[in-house]
């Protein structure tokens, strides 16, 4: 058991590395020219890296426990490739957040794929089915299904099977978190082929995620969305995630805001120290100031950064290869 005073230590350095520090510039002769600002950058800049997208059924003909037949009834996958041929990369799949209410496809999806794209990474957006008509636990199936459509087709897609990750959004972090707490290995005697792969993410990415469904801090929209209004404690409990981290769980980057007034921090302090009691690689970066729902948030000068930070530790744990 690590002390509450290393966490604080850890927490703290983490914090202070993720902010950006200004420095002061010299005056300018009222003689000379004034810079050119540089553009600012946007979360469409990779947009031209992508290949036209595809969406694909995460099932052929009706899902498992669908209740109707229109278009939020059919879980999809959307799958967005550099443009080129390319070797086998990695891929991430994309989950948007909502509350489990709705789903933020661009700003927490399409714009997120983009990215991976111009970073050479396969990124596949998941439309997960919803609340309040869908509940728990139909939403994790659709994420494990999506997981295991990956790496089934691994080889059609061109991603390397044993690096295949997901990101979450709030939610959708959630749900990312779930996905990496509650997987197996498949089943070998399973029908479907794509059953009969594990459902196991390589590494999770979880951006300002909702992780409790029980504690005082907990994002009530979503555990009620998720588990319905007259869930048990009990049930809140099991799905909070904080409480199933494993030695098992894959390696975690998570990062969050202590103004985040609509899902608390707190949310990713618990579950990072959760990471940590169970030797689970992880990296948390805590940034002073910003608020909910950011998606790339490029434009912002600290927490902005975020996905420069997420580069250097998928290059450090070995999921992408370091740059030539």
């Amino acid at each position: 058991m690590r002390s509450h005073s290393v966490h604080l230590l850890l927490i703290t350095a983490i914090s202070l590395g993720a902010i950006l520090c200004a420095g002061g510039a010299h005056a300018q002769s009222s003689a000379a020219p004034a810079p050119t600002p540089a553009p600012a950058r946007t979360a469409d800049d990779h947009q031209d890296a992508s290949a036209t997208p595809i969406t694909i059924p995460l099932w052929n003909g009706k899902a498992p426990g669908t209740l109707g037949d229109a278009d939020e009834d059919k879980p999809t996958l959307t799958v967005y490739q550099p443009s080129g041929e390319h070797d086998p990369v990695p891929a991430v799949i994309v989950i948007p957040g909502g509350s489990y209410g709705y789903l933020a496809t661009n700003h927490e999806g399409r714009q997120m794929a983009n990215w991976f794209n111009g970073a050479g990474i396969v990124a596949f957006v998941l439309k997960y089915r919803v609340g309040p008509k869908y509940h728990n636990p139909i939403e994790l199936g659709d994420a494990q299904r999506a997981i295991r459509m990956v790496r089934s087709r691994a080889k059609e897609f061109g991603v390397i099977p044993n690096k295949i990750g997901v990101l979450g959004f709030s939610a959708g972090g959630h749900l990312a978190s779930t996905a990496e707490t509650h997987f197996d290995g498949g089943d070998p005697q399973a029908a479907d082929a794509i059953d009969r792969v594990s459902s196991r993410p390589d590494f999770a990415v979880l951006a300002y995620p909702v992780i409790s469904m029980i504690a005082d801090y907990a994002n009530k929209p979503s555990w009620q969305n998720l588990l319905g209004r007259d869930a048990t404690p009990e049930m809140r409990r099991a799905l909070s995630n904080e409480f199933n981290v494993t030695p098992a769980t894959p390696p975690t980057f998570l990062f969050a805001t202590s103004t985040d007034d609509t899902v608390r921090v707190e949310n990713s302090v618990v579950f990072y120290s959760a990471l940590l009691q169970a030797g689970v690689p992880a990296e948390l970066h805590i940034f002073q100031k910003g608020p909910h729902g950011v998606g790339l948030d490029l434009d912002e000068p600290s927490e902005g950064e975020w996905t420069t930070l997420l580069m250097h530790w998928l290059r450090a744990n070995k999921f992408i290869p370091n740059p030539n």
